[in-house]
């Protein structure tokens, strides 16, 4: 990957600063949400994920960019995976159900984290059927959203045994794999964060500036494309 300029460095970091000052407006933003005319076509954007999703306030700082036409849900599950053979595969997630009865424009997946074991799983080899079975649930609905897979952020030292090596190895060649064969956009949420480890806290989970930068990368591919709102 090519190296950032100091300027594009600059400019994100002046991008990243401002959002994370505004997602303390997210909570009054979102009561006054709550009060809108019910008969008001938001572009409903669904964020499907992990502890990553769940647990950042990516989604919110999301919803501060993309602005009052979007209706943007969070529906992370801890410790999640595409993996179906594991403890807590995200298709046999409550959230999984409650995300597709959001009936959304726009589904952002950003699975594959904890299918990176140190210990690869003995199903890793199933990762890409049952990524495609989890992404066949949200192609089935009504609202017919546009799915975008998202490659994770790196994952760094930690201690959730989870491994880069893997990641890099193992998911993001599979989450590829997948994109090419369903013809699905990709947002490479790991490239931008390569360049500033300091934005995982934890070597896993990312700081406010870490989920700004992750917000900032899919708003850049939303607002990229045309989106109809999902119908009522």
């Amino acid at each position: 990957m090519a190296k950032m300029t100091n300027a594009k460095k600059s400019l994100l970091a002046i991008v990243i600063a401002l959002l994370v000052a505004s997602s303390g407006l997210m909570a009054l933003f979102s009561g006054n949400l709550g009060k809108k005319n019910a008969s008001v076509n938001f572009i409903r954007v669904a964020c499907v994920g992990d502890s990553i999703t769940e647990g950042s306030g990516y989604p919110a700082n999301l919803q501060i960019m993309l602005g009052a036409n979007y209706q943007v849900e969070a529906f992370g599950v801890s410790g999640s995976t595409v993996l179906l053979n594991s403890d807590r595969p995200y298709l046999n997630q409550t959230a999984c159900k409650t995300s597709k009865v959001f009936q959304p424009s726009i589904v952002i997946l950003m699975l594959g984290t904890n299918d990176a074991k140190i210990t690869p799983s003995e199903f890793i080899d199933n990762f890409l059927d049952d990524y495609k079975k989890l992404i066949s649930e949200y192609q089935a609905l009504a609202s017919n959203p546009e799915i975008w897979l998202v490659k994770p952020p790196p994952i760094l030292e930690n201690d959730f045994d989870l491994s880069d090596t893997n990641l890099q190895q193992d998911v993001i060649p599979q989450i590829d794999q997948i994109a090419n064969e369903l013809d699905l956009p990709t947002i490479d949420v790991n490239a931008a964060l390569t360049p500033y480890p300091e934005y995982l806290m934890d070597g896993v989970h990312p700081s406010s500036e870490g989920a700004a930068l992750i917000a900032n990368e899919i708003n850049q591919a939303i607002t990229r494309t045309n989106v109809s709102p999902a119908p009522f």
